[in-house]
């Protein structure tokens, strides 16, 4: 309980600073789980270039756009009720995940070295599938529930920790 604390009141500091440094630190985590659990590689073959890519998208790219789009998100639709929590749900998931998405598609593939061709390709196969995935997650009661709900932090949503449906 002491380090949460401690997280709050880092976050109340310097929100900024620690929501893109939050969000670099889950999606290197999120890397190693996928490595470790999902794909079991196990230490030797672990791809700590992969991690470390992850992590500096996740300062670099995820972060700061999430986090400036729920400051975006908070000024166009003010308050936390029910009808303003479902209005910010929907124009997250119907305006910015699918601009989102593409773009995050779009970066890893080119970070991979992927050809524009290439990458295009990709995104036309992958793109669909990423987006409906995203809506299983992103529209459920619960989701909404996070908008009605966290308050607003320094003019900085709290909503703007990364997600693990963002992408």
């Amino acid at each position: 309980m002491a380090l949460w604390r401690a997280y709050q009141r880092a976050l109340n500091a310097h929100p900024w600073k620690v929501q893109v440094l939050t969000a670099g630190s889950l999606m290197g985590l999120g890397d190693i789980i996928s490595q470790q659990l999902v794909e079991r590689r196990g230490v030797r073959k672990h791809q700590i270039s992969r991690t470390l890519t992850m992590a500096s998208l996740g300062c670099g790219f995820v972060g700061p756009v999430i986090g400036g789009w729920y400051k975006v998100l908070d000024r166009l639709i003010p308050g936390t009720t029910k009808v303003d929590a479902l209005k910010k749900m929907l124009l997250d998931q119907g305006c910015f995940a699918p601009c989102f998405l593409g773009s995050f598609l779009s970066l890893i593939g080119a970070l991979n070295g992927l050809s524009a061709r290439d990458n295009w390709a990709k995104l036309r196969r992958d793109y669909p599938d990423a987006l409906i995935a995203n809506y299983y997650v992103g529209c459920r009661p619960v989701r909404c529930s996070y908008l009605e709900l966290l308050p607003v932090l320094e003019g900085t949503s709290v909503l703007s920790l990364p997600r693990s449906d963002a992408a």
